[in-house]
């Protein structure tokens, strides 16, 4: 690679990272041991300088995920503004070359840049962020739709109750979420049948990104021993509403107090896709503690009431609720309820790029709150991506020296966005705007094309 070229690499990675609010060594540096512009080089080693390069393109199609308007039109058309604010030659309006590069763009640099980011905001996050100076990382599972495309149906097939062209593919995502920092640490892509494609099983995939004393979150569906000892196995604890086709009896076991007690749970029957040698190796039992708190029964694996209460247990299991919140932020602010792509492999790079910008905002959220001294999650996330869109352009031009000032001002700004505090609200879930009386489409669209056709060749006078 020519010197020129790396130079041009590390200026449009210097670009990036103002874009979000990185004045000095990047976030991706710290948590990578690398440049911003040496992980591209590795991801993409062979490209040409064009107007859509690979930093060029995440960097643009990171702004189309967080823009209101989400069309690779409106794409094209920044670039063009871009390059004719720089003194460029003027690029064409037509989407397909940046259609191209995003195709080119590796699935792997925003999957290992927004993972890279997510446990770099988790382990910075001060002490007084965490519960009792430990992470609490919170799992659950979503659903996304997307066209109905051969490609993604064939990879994300619609219900089985549908009939074929009347539904639309179906993918689930299953997330660990950070509680101080909100940030993703990991996730996984599944269809949403089949096997291997269940919550429990995607939680089973990711227990690999657990460390040593993290506590998990997860509703009633993952409160099973199979994950709940691997967990054990990896030292880290769980905290899990008690699932509903298991009885709890608070007359057995080791009594801690009224309705907690220490239990043991003994190994399943062995599984047909696990071999007796795999089996063997799992223990025999498992040590649980069962508590009820206020109407719900809590498993966990925190076993000693004077560490923590049955109380403060129910106060933790509480902020499970935090990924729902997350989920409707992706989903909704982000857009990401629909996708827009028409192939699997474009899919699954929306979703990672989805996911690495919604981390970029957190990574806002998190300098801001520093700055501040106050939690992340009391700030606005809708406010601070807005504010990242509106000062994107101002801050990749803005010079290095010129930078930090700017960066402030747009950090005190996402930190004076405050949610109102609403204690003991409650909302019907019901719409009052009433929506246009069509019918629902019964058949597929061609053949209702079809059928307005021939009735208007009926009624036309020979």
């Amino acid at each position: 690679m020519k010197d020129n070229k790396v130079e041009r690499i590390r200026h449009k990675a210097m670009m990036f990272g103002q874009q979000f609010l990185e004045a000095d060594v990047g976030v991706f540096d710290l948590a990578l041991g690398g440049s911003l512009a040496a992980i591209v080089s590795a991801q993409t080693p062979h490209f040409r300088e064009r107007i859509y390069s690979p930093l060029d393109t995440l960097r643009l199609f990171i702004g189309q995920v967080l823009s209101t308007d989400r069309a690779c039109q409106d794409v094209v058309g920044r670039r063009l503004s871009e390059r004719i604010a720089q003194g460029q030659s003027a690029s064409a309006l037509t989407t397909g070359s940046y259609c191209d590069a995003r195709q080119r763009l590796p699935l792997a640099l925003p999957v290992t840049l927004g993972r890279a980011l997510g446990a770099q905001l988790e382990s910075a996050a001060p002490t007084n962020w965490r519960w009792r100076q430990r992470n609490v990382k919170i799992f659950d599972g979503t659903t996304v739709s997307m066209p109905d495309t051969a490609s993604n149906q064939s990879a994300y097939p619609q219900s089985r109750g549908q009939k074929p062209g009347l539904g639309f593919p179906i993918a689930r995502i299953g997330a660990l979420i950070g509680l101080a920092s909100g940030a993703v640490l990991a996730y996984q892509v599944v269809a949403c049948e089949g096997k291997g494609t269940g919550e429990q099983s995607v939680l089973a995939n990711l227990l690999d990104h657990l460390n040593q004393g993290d506590i998990v979150l997860a509703d009633a569906l993952l409160t099973t021993w199979w994950i709940i000892e691997a967990s054990i196995r990896r030292q880290a604890d769980v905290v899990m509403a008690q699932n509903g086709k298991r009885i709890t009896d608070f007359a057995r076991g080791e009594q801690l107090g009224k309705r907690d007690h220490i239990v043991q749970w003994p190994r399943p029957p062995k599984p047909k896709w696990m071999s007796a040698e795999q089996y063997a190796r799992y223990p025999a039992f498992i040590t649980l503690r069962e508590v009820e708190v206020n109407g719900r029964i809590l498993v966990t694996t925190l076993m000693d009431p004077k560490y923590v209460s049955a109380g403060e247990l129910g106060a933790l299991y509480k902020m499970r609720w935090h990924i729902e919140v997350d989920f409707r932020t992706i989903k909704a602010t982000l857009q990401m309820d629909v996708l827009r792509c028409k192939s699997r492999s474009m899919i699954d790079k929306e979703i990672a790029v989805c996911l690495l910008a919604y981390n970029l905002v957190r990574q806002a959220m998190v300098k801001a709150a520093l700055l501040t001294d106050v939690l992340p999650r009391v700030l606005s996330f809708t406010g601070a991506k807005r504010l990242l869109s509106a000062f994107a352009d101002q801050l990749r031009r803005t010079s290095s020296d010129d930078v930090h000032a700017l960066i402030a001002t747009v950090l005190r700004s996402i930190a004076s966005l405050r949610l109102p505090q609403r204690p003991d609200r409650i909302e019907p879930r019901a719409k009052k705007r009433r929506p246009k009386k069509l019918p629902l489409l019964t058949v597929t669209r061609q053949a209702a094309r079809d059928l307005i056709l021939a009735k208007r060749n009926l009624n036309r006078v020979p």
